[in-house]
């Protein structure tokens, strides 16, 4: 009995020794996370991105560690901030929001795999050769916002159908903003409703666009998400709600915030489904041969509160196609 006991002690230690073989350690993963939007205070990438691929098997700290940047609106920034992931060396990269940071990512790196989350026609703007065969390093989810934009714009006018001018408020130095606002100004005509156009640059903007539309008061405005637009939501909100004009979203965010109408895909869904194309990649699969996929359901929501405070009376119709309504 005591030989058996040393014998297997033997064993462990010779086991544990540094010379004894061993299972290799395992890969930890690196990814990167670029966003031209606002920097969160933890400063994480998107929990639904995290959770997602901690579902597939991917824990924080043993088989995966995360970068995060941001540029907070200030599209200047992205080439150097882009340059940093880069420099990071991470082994794929998702691109969150419109299309800028994706662009800017793609300049960057013709190598390192990127997975754009959110960019709205990522043929026109050039980030893929196409939907089903992207080539190159970028695939990613769509958000189809072109032609949501005219989408919105109906809904708007069915909700106000007296409505003759409806602002539009859009980062104009954004390819991917400017075809959404082109396809509203286009869908527009259709309906017989002038468009107020308001681009903005640069925060200042905002002040300059609210002024012409105190000059010539819209009867609805319709605000394109972007980075900057985002950032400076609130203000946009407060010009909205102290002037009395109906204001549509594209995302549900702020109609919780007071808004009255939002129609568009839920962010969350996006990062979630990007991050099974992360898993894709880091399992072996290329870029160039995974098809961008687009969102599968879309969400309206409306505010009743917000629509009480500006008199107005919201279809039926509507709100029985509503997946929220805030009371």
């Amino acid at each position: 009995m005591i030989r058996t006991v040393v014998t297997v002690l033997g064993f462990a230690l010779c086991a544990g020794s540094p010379g004894a073989s061993a299972e290799p350690p395992a890969k930890v993963w690196r990814v990167a996370f670029f966003s031209g939007g606002a920097t969160p205070a933890d400063r994480d990438p998107p929990a639904a991105l995290r959770g997602e691929l901690a579902k597939l098997g991917y824990v924080e700290g043993q088989n995966i560690v995360y970068l995060g940047r941001w540029a907070d609106a200030r599209s200047e920034r992205l080439p150097e901030l882009a340059a940093e992931v880069v420099a990071w060396k991470p082994d794929v990269i998702v691109a969150f929001g419109s299309g800028r940071a994706a662009i800017a990512m793609k300049a960057a790196t013709s190598t390192i795999p990127i997975v754009f989350a959110g960019s709205g026609d990522p043929v026109a703007v050039g980030l893929v050769a196409s939907l089903a065969r992207p080539g190159g390093n970028v695939t990613g989810v769509s958000d189809q916002a072109v032609e949501l934009s005219a989408k919105r714009l109906d809904l708007l006018k069915e909700v106000i159908p007296s409505a003759r001018r409806i602002a539009v408020l859009w980062n104009a130095d954004d390819v991917a903003m400017t075809l959404r606002y082109k396809e509203i100004d286009k869908a527009a005509r259709k309906l017989k409703v002038s468009v107020q156009a308001l681009g903005v640059r640069e925060p200042e903007d905002f002040e300059t666009a609210f002024a012409a539309m105190t000059r010539e008061r819209p009867d609805a405005i319709l605000i394109i998400t972007d980075a900057l637009t985002s950032l400076n939501r609130s203000k946009v909100a407060d010009f909205a709600t102290g002037h009395g004009i109906p204001a549509m979203y594209e995302f549900a965010a702020m109609v919780r915030e007071g808004g009255l109408l939002s129609y568009g895909p839920d962010l969350d869904d996006t990062l979630r489904a990007s991050a099974y194309q992360v898993d894709r990649i880091l399992r072996g699969a290329k870029p160039a041969d995974i098809p961008v996929e687009q969102p599968t359901r879309y969400y309206l929501f409306v505010n009743l509160k917000t629509a009480r405070l500006l008199g107005l009376t919201i279809p039926q119709a509507v709100l029985l196609r509503a997946d929220r309504v805030i009371e």
